[in-house]
């Protein structure tokens, strides 16, 4: 029989996966889902590389709904395998801190001596261009990002608003998406968040944020 809600978690760069395994954990025991993790190589492989071998991963699963949460690039990586094939189960997406409208500070690191093989080919496609990101709506996205400012990212950019670390909150909005909440949590902690997961399985199974749980509303703008 086929487990009537799956939930498969992807990772952002320079990451295996195993830094995903709290939060996996807490999405099975505290909330009741049947998470797996997709692994890739982050920094080898197209975009399109990705999403073939993240489509493959699918495949294998038999869920009468099937929902993604994907941590930074990760995000990106589930957004292009949706848009690509609409054969894919039913189901929500939250997207954790990714680079929807590009990143100020890939954009600094990328000037760098040799920072774009560092980088990878997914990263150089998606994150280092100017174009706006827009969802088409076919499923329910909600995204959270971070304003814990404790990262790399300050190193590369002149952060003049607020951040993650890693990501302005400016850098995390996605026209089309049903969502957008920021909590105080930096870049990779909210992969370790207890309140991210909890707002994570409420949006999942509800199309919705949990706004009594939310520490920090979403500022204007």
């Amino acid at each position: 029989m086929p487990n009537p809600e799956h939930i498969i978690i992807v990772h952002g760069l320079w990451m295996t996966g195993l830094e995903l395994g709290v939060l996996q954990h807490r999405l099975r025991v505290d909330h009741g889902f049947e998470p797996s993790i997709f692994s890739y190589p982050s920094i080898t492989g197209s975009m399109a590389d990705h999403v073939a071998s993240l489509r493959d991963f699918v495949l294998t699963h038999r869920a009468a709904r099937l929902h993604f949460v994907g941590h930074s690039l990760g995000g990106i990586v589930v957004l292009k395998l949706l848009e690509a094939h609409n054969d894919i189960p039913p189901g929500r997406v939250v997207c954790l801190a990714s680079p929807m409208q590009g990143s100020s500070a890939v954009d600094g690191f990328s000037r760098w001596p040799f920072a774009r093989a560092a980088l990878g080919e997914a990263i150089c496609e998606e994150v280092l261009s100017s174009r706006q990101r827009h969802w088409d709506g076919r499923r329910d996205v909600g995204i959270i990002a971070g304003s814990l400012s404790i990262g790399l990212g300050r190193l590369f950019a002149d952060f003049n608003e607020a951040s993650d670390g890693t990501l302005l909150i400016s850098e995390t909005k996605l026209a089309g998406a049903k969502e957008h909440i920021v909590m105080p949590v930096s870049h990779t902690g909210i992969v370790f968040s207890v309140e991210a997961t909890a707002q994570i399985a409420a949006f999942l199974r509800q199309g919705a944020f949990d706004k009594t749980l939310l520490a920090q509303a979403d500022p204007p703008g």
